[in-house]
């Protein structure tokens, strides 16, 4: 009987190319998470009788939060020492290099921004863009397999990917866990959830729920799924516990501290 034992990935990262200018599957499906993204919050401004005209403002804040913290997370927490000595080169979004937790704490400090100048409760807002997040997540991680990048380590499962245009060629000779795929479609499974339970109270659950609930489980499927995940950077190899992981424990204490609050209100 034929068993498959693994699956040859050699999708190409571009689209199509015009001259030096390329359209990728990743730029596509980060765009893509924005998009839809905001379909789901004006729902929820419309069904909750909010200003259309905030989202708009919302979206530019949550836009330049998170391009601006997932690039300087991963300039500061992965490769701080090559950035500093090529400053010019942080600019350089396109060429890669986006941090999760640094995202996670440029929209955290876009939103207060936000909250404080349009008087808007921040739990009210954070709380509804987390679902939308969630979402993101999703399409960040096909983006992340569309690039061959980000995977995990060697398997004999027999959905284990060889990435043939892993940037790495030695790696992609041997089959390795789709970690994007596992903790895409995870970060999927939690913006259904999120989203259920948002309508399941009536667009009106308790302030700071959501948000803990989201950081609980995003964060603690990021620091299970590291377990598997090829390192990023070199320095991680010497490490029991890598970068993504140290940097989700503190989000996962937040989001109990936030479920417990929220929690302790309704008892009250």
């Amino acid at each position: 009987m034929f068993q498959l034992q693994f699956i040859t990935w050699n999708a190409d990262p571009e689209i199509f190319r015009i001259g030096s200018f390329a359209v990728r599957w990743y730029g596509l499906l980060f765009a893509s998470s924005f998009f839809f993204g905001y379909i789901i919050m004006l729902r929820f401004f419309k069904k909750e009788g909010v200003p259309v005209k905030l989202l708009d403002e919302l979206t530019t804040y949550m836009i330049i939060g998170t391009i601006v913290g997932a690039r300087l997370g991963h300039v500061f927490f992965y490769e701080p020492e090559w950035y500093l000595a090529h400053p010019v080169k942080i600019l350089a979004v396109w060429e890669g290099g986006l941090a999760s937790h640094g995202a996670a704490v440029g929209i955290i400090l876009a939103l207060l921004l936000f909250s404080w100048y349009r008087k808007k409760p921040f739990l009210w807002v954070i709380d509804r863009i987390v679902i939308v997040v969630a979402l993101s997540g999703f399409f960040i991680r096909m983006g992340n397999l569309m690039n061959s990048e980000i995977y995990g380590n060697p398997t004999s499962l027999p959905w284990g990917f060889l990435f043939l245009r892993s940037s790495v060629p030695s790696e992609g000779l041997v089959p390795r866990h789709p970690t994007q795929i596992y903790e895409g479609f995870s970060y999927l499974f939690i913006f259904f959830l999120l989203l259920w339970y948002y309508y399941r109270k009536d667009g009106k659950p308790i302030h700071g729920f959501l948000f803990g609930l989201f950081l609980v489980l995003v964060f603690g499927v990021r620091i299970v799924i590291e377990f598997i995940k090829e390192p990023q950077v070199g320095f991680e190899r010497n490490m029991l516990f890598n970068m993504g992981q140290l940097l989700s424990l503190p989000f996962v204490v937040a989001g109990l501290f936030f479920i417990g609050r929220a929690v302790g209100k309704k008892s009250g």
